[in-house]
């Protein structure tokens, strides 16, 4: 809530959001090496990283659409800093689309590629931290103070309506496992019905399975 008593969104949950890209980034280069003379691991690891770059692109259109033309308006001050942050998307989804052509041939010739997916997946990993750094530290207060819940609330929506991933309950799991409890129930009670039930029904098992097989190491297999 602001000084004029109309509540405002907490945007700390884009934090969690977040740290699913630091995160899963920071591991490619272990992860693709332990898909080193694998086939069928290389496939999971492709699709895993297909669906964090999926989840990239369309918290970034998001973004674009429902956050930075509002800034734009209503913090007229800080216009400056809502083109760079435009700009750095630009940049970054340029890179994003290098990347997946990357992680399409190596998913389809194996091994002769690898380093080269891992190099591109931990370089698109460094080059977002840096915007990622700067979005948090002004884009999120600045949307906690001029946005309403509702729109701030809408982004969620539009990223599972708009997602072009196969398995969104992945992004889901990944979200998840970044925010407190209580953001965990505020999620729930906010999906449509329709989401919330793929959730409880077979999302949240699928995403536990899947999730402990990316995570093992070639040792566990």
């Amino acid at each position: 809530m602001n000084d004029s008593g109309v509540p405002r969104p907490d945007t700390n949950d884009m934090v969690a959001v977040h740290q699913v890209f630091r995160s899963s980034l920071a591991s490619a280069p272990a992860l693709v090496a332990s898909a080193r003379g694998d086939d069928v691991r290389r496939a999971l690891i492709a699709d895993y990283y297909a669906n964090i770059l999926a989840f990239l692109e369309v918290h970034h259109e998001g973004e674009e659409t429902l956050v930075f033309p509002l800034l734009m308006e209503r913090a007229p001050q800080s216009r400056a800093l809502v083109t760079r942050m435009a700009t750095q998307h630009t940049d970054v989804m340029e890179q994003l689309h290098e990347t997946k052509d990357v992680l399409s041939t190596w998913s389809d010739r194996g091994d002769e590629s690898g380093v080269d997916t891992a190099v591109a997946l931990a370089g698109l990993g460094d080059a977002l931290a840096v915007h990622l750094d700067e979005e948090e530290a002004g884009i999120l207060p600045l949307a906690g103070e001029h946005l309403s819940l509702e729109e701030w609330g809408a982004l969620p929506g539009h990223g599972m309506a708009n997602f072009a991933g196969d398995k969104v309950w992945l992004i889901l799991g990944l979200i998840r496992e970044n925010f407190t409890p209580a953001q965990c129930d505020a999620m729930l009670e906010h999906m449509p019905p329709p989401a919330r039930t793929m959730w409880e029904t077979m999302g949240e098992s699928a995403f536990k399975t899947i999730i402990t097989e990316v995570r093992q190491s070639g040792k566990e297999r």
